[in-house]
């Protein structure tokens, strides 16, 4: 019963963690990017057509990415509406799940690090910020953890059950991403068999019952999408994975080293901590090797063979995203639970700790400055003299806070002074920054706008205007959005969003026909005009 008491209560931590991180504030900005809403927009016609094998978008095709977010979304409009932040449901609700298997599989495993694994996962940058966009990374990085977590889980207990596990689990990556969750994961268990010497135990993996499991929750929908549309097979697997892996085909160049500050910032707040944890497992690693029938430091070697791969198989990619490494996350910050809870007496190095301190007030630094930087007028400095002694003063007193704490209590309470500003930030950032977010960087705002000057929805158009301008306003007005620049100007009257001084192009774009500017949208730099055929 007592043993009861306290997992009742580190699960009531993380499911309370999980709500606070991952669902409050859901919908305070809306949709951002180009992607976000265009992925809503997908869901949104599927479910308007009961559509549940071809994804659609204005009333296409639209090939790109397989079903599984669509079909999670289409669940949340169907039981919610149609509401930017219920498109947001899919990634909020399965990193609630990672967090949650995280905690189970480390208690039952790797006993009294659960609840630092649960919250440092749950906590991470990378993974915060996914589990609250509209997007399928958190589709393919959610159930690709568990999925190795089941594997290792097998490894260590032979029980059939945590394979099952395993391939499901890759199985719904696959619904997810497509190829690359099992291409990923054969890539670490080869690696992690050739270095424990048993090559036979990647042999023991190719398990028929897996396979036969894999096969059927996978292949209906491909086989089906395939039937329904013959260049399927063109557009997702030669042109979105095998072309996107090998060129620039979709224009996102980066360098080699580009995953290495994205890595970086991705861990935050526990960047420092998981370097650490990272050194330290490589030198039991050689531990390890040295002595190949010691078998305690496996999960190490584990670890940290799932956390490089992913970084240094998308290293080699010719099309680099932040999110392409997001699979590789949970097993820095099941790193980083491990090293504290081995080293919860010690009070660590004051280099370490110091650099941690430091680390953790620079965000809290970057956090307070941000809503001045969205709200500073055209032509002013990008912050405010006295917006920096604030956010300096409350960075400061962060750090010596921290370190004072660190220093008499050890990194027992790592966790705790870690998470505490962390909460008091996204609290600050979601009430405080949050509408100058949705004015800079939603087309939320742009459509309600809009909205107020029509007597009734006029056909739109965009000239020159970003992407996910584009995009955003074709979810809000739920209605497709013409680009002159791709010979899409409507024969009638119409409207037009264009950057701000883009009206001379704009006229020579529609000779013979009027142009009038009708007003504008500043936070934007954007301006509206009629086009009328008289």
């Amino acid at each position: 019963m007592e043993e009861r008491k306290p997992a009742r209560v580190e699960m009531l931590t993380v499911a309370g963690f999980c709500a606070f991180l991952f669902f409050f504030g859901l919908g305070s900005f809306g949709l951002v990017g180009p992607d976000e809403p265009r992925y809503a927009q997908v869901a949104r016609e599927m479910l308007a057509r009961h559509e549940f094998t071809t994804p659609i978008l204005y009333g296409h095709p639209w090939l790109e990415k397989p079903v599984l977010y669509y079909w999670r979304a289409m669940l949340a409009f169907e039981l919610f509406g149609v509401k930017d932040w219920v498109a947001r449901l899919p990634s909020a609700t399965f990193a609630s799940l990672m967090v949650a298997i995280v905690y189970v599989h480390m208690r039952r495993f790797r006993a009294g690090a659960q609840l630092n694994a649960a919250l440092i996962t749950a906590s991470a940058a990378a993974v915060l910020g996914f589990a609250r966009g509209a997007s399928p990374d958190i589709q393919l990085a959610a159930p690709f953890a568990i999925g190795m977590l089941g594997w290792i889980a097998w490894h260590d207990t032979g029980r059939k059950f945590w394979l099952v596990d395993f391939y499901f689990f890759m199985a719904v990556g696959t619904l997810a991403k497509g190829p690359v969750a099992p291409v990923l994961a054969g890539m670490i268990v080869v690696i992690f068999a050739a270095l424990r010497r048993d090559w036979r135990l990647a042999l023991r993996t190719l398990w028929f019952p897996g396979i036969a499991l894999y096969s059927i929750v996978v292949l209906p929908w491909y086989v089906s999408v395939y039937l329904a549309n013959p260049d399927f097979f063109r557009v997702f697997i030669v042109e979105h994975n095998l072309a996107r892996y090998t060129s620039n085909m979709f224009r996102h160049p980066q360098p080699f080293w580009y995953y290495l500050p994205v890595l970086l910032l991705g861990l935050a707040p526990w960047t420092v901590l998981a370097g650490a944890a990272f050194v330290d497992a490589l030198r039991r690693w050689r531990v390890r090797l040295n002595n190949p029938q010691e078998t305690e430091n496996n999960f190490l070697v584990f670890l940290t063979v799932w956390a490089v791969v992913p970084i240094v198989f998308f290293s080699l990619s010719g099309s680099k995203l932040p999110g392409y490494i997001l699979p590789a996350m949970p097993a820095w910050t099941l790193l980083t639970a491990d090293y504290l809870h081995r080293r919860r007496e010690e009070r660590g190095s004051l280099a370490l700790v110091a650099t941690h301190c430091a680390w953790v007030a620079v965000m809290v630094l970057a956090g307070l400055l941000f809503p001045s930087y969205l709200l500073r007028s055209a032509g002013e400095s990008p912050v405010s003299t006295q917006a920096w002694v604030i956010a300096g003063g409350f960075a400061l007193l962060t750090f010596f806070a921290m370190l004072a704490t660190l220093q008499r209590k050890g990194l027992a309470l790592a966790r705790f002074v870690t998470l505490a500003p962390l909460i008091v930030l996204l609290a600050f950032l979601l009430r405080v920054a949050a509408p100058a977010m949705d004015m800079k960087y939603s087309a939320r705002p742009l459509a309600a706008d809009l909205a107020t000057r029509e007597l009734k929805p006029a056909e739109l158009a965009v000239f020159e205007a970003p992407r996910d301008v584009e995009y955003g306003l074709a979810f809000y007005r739920d209605h497709v959005v013409r680009r002159y620049e791709r010979g899409e100007i409507p024969a009638g009257d119409h409207l037009v969003v264009a950057p701000e001084g883009a009206r001379t192009k704009l006229e020579q774009m529609v000779p013979g026909r009027r142009v009038s500017q009708v007003g504008g949208f500043p936070a934007r730099k954007l301006e509206y005009f009629w086009v009328s055929r008289h």
